[in-house]
């Protein structure tokens, strides 16, 4: 073979090549699932617990101080539900809850907290109604249930309801317990009797909300905490998704 057909056999294979690399993933499932969003596609952050079409879901949104905040977004519907982790966990946590959440019916982001608690859940909010959720509802478990009571006295137009697991009174600069006299749409409270402090709080914090209608304050048994009440009764999950369906 001589030098000019060396160099024409060269450039074929470059140009396959390059047509390999930049023609996808290979895997023929590109239009299955919820769209992509380009923040997901630049991040793909997997929290440690997203693998496969899950990668999707994982998104990038701003707080209301223009800070990037990470989470998981999945489902669709005119009712938004924002989820809100405790302090020793992550997005991961809320997976599947958001998943089962998605399947019936609901828009849902969870979370991933970059440190901005309050603000986050408010860029959640927007996002949610950007994206067409005409109500929103707040969910958190432990120090997330605080963010959320506190979340949901700012947000505007104001949120449907609001379920606070394991939420303290108080956590950093968080103040659940001034928040709280001024909530006027439902909120359900849940702790453990056994969780000290925190089911003292539970306590303190339906007193203190009196102008809420449906208000809902329920202590089950045992010691779990947050997510782990939830995971370890599902029957009290079950509640909660009930509670979530009468404001939707």
């Amino acid at each position: 073979m001589n030098s000019a057909m060396r160099a024409a056999v060269m450039l074929v294979c470059t140009g396959m090549l390059a047509l390999v690399a930049c023609g996808g993933d290979g895997d023929g499932d590109q239009g299955d699932g919820p769209s992509t969003t380009p923040e997901a596609e630049a991040t793909g952050n997997d929290f440690g617990c997203l693998s496969g079409k899950q990668l999707k879901k994982s998104v990038t949104f701003k707080d209301t101080e223009g800070a990037d905040v990470n989470g998981y977004e999945t489902g669709t519907g005119t009712t938004g539900v924002i989820l809100s982790h405790q302090s020793d966990n992550n997005v991961c946590s809320w997976v599947v809850g958001a998943e089962e959440l998605a399947t019936d019916g609901y828009r849902v982001i969870a979370v991933d907290s970059n440190g901005s608690e309050v603000e986050e859940i408010q860029g959640a909010a927007e996002r949610l109604r950007g994206e067409g959720a005409g109500k929103i509802v707040l969910m958190g478990a432990s120090k997330g249930g605080t963010a959320s009571l506190v979340a949901a006295s700012k947000v505007r137009p104001a949120v449907a309801a609001v379920v606070s697991v394991s939420g303290p009174g108080l956590y950093q600069n968080m103040d659940a317990t001034a928040a709280v006299p001024k909530l006027t749409m439902p909120v359900y409270f849940i702790a453990a009797n056994g969780d000290g402090q925190f089911a003292d709080d539970a306590k303190e914090l339906a007193k203190l909300t009196k102008k809420s209608p449906g208000k809902k304050l329920e202590l089950v048994d045992g010691v779990a905490h947050g997510n782990d009440l939830l995971n370890q009764q599902p029957s009290v999950w079950d509640e909660v998704k009930a509670f979530i369906a009468k404001y939707r």
